[in-house]
């Protein structure tokens, strides 16, 4: 069995903070669940529910158990998420850096690239669709956007959307 150096740091951590936590039970989640339980077991020390934790981790998929664990962690519930791939030839490249990059800079430098490539997906769906008199592809793109504002932008809007009603 081959073991990279950042799975053994994982084992290792996982040794450490998951001493509660009946050998057998662990075996039965899988390293990569008992990894994110060490997070948990990390920063509650000793008031860690190893039990709740550990059936959490046999009743959730590995996703959902990484995102119950962010969220416990950081307070913030996170979106499944999913990872793209598609050529783009290097001619490309430099129209598709420079729209994320300026997209970036009109949202904001905290958002990220995939933030980013969304919002210029959607308004050129917005956009599309206002030519072709695709009124519900239209209301899916603003309805997505509005989803996305921060709370008191939110409010901005709603009171725009009223002024000009």
């Amino acid at each position: 069995m081959v073991f990279t150096r950042r799975k053994a740091y994982y084992l290792m951590a996982i040794h450490e903070h998951l001493t509660k936590v009946p050998k057998h039970q662990l075996k039965e989640v899988g390293w990569t669940k008992a990894t994110e339980l060490a997070k948990v077991a990390r920063r509650e020390g000793e008031r860690f529910e190893s039990a709740t934790w550990v059936h959490k981790a046999q009743a959730l998929s590995k996703e959902e158990f990484k995102r119950e664990v962010e969220k416990h962690l950081t307070g913030r519930d996170t979106e499944p998420w999913e990872l793209l791939y598609f050529k783009v030839y290097k001619s490309q490249l430099q129209v598709i850096e420079q729209a994320l990059e300026t997209a970036g800079l009109m949202l904001g430098t905290s958002k990220s690239r995939g933030y980013c490539l969304e919002m210029i997906c959607a308004d050129f769906l917005a956009g599309a669709s206002q030519d072709n008199n695709e009124k519900e592809s239209l209301l899916l793109s603003i309805n997505r956007m509005f989803e996305l504002l921060p709370g008191p932008m939110k409010v901005t809007f709603l009171e725009r959307l009223q002024k000009a009603s």
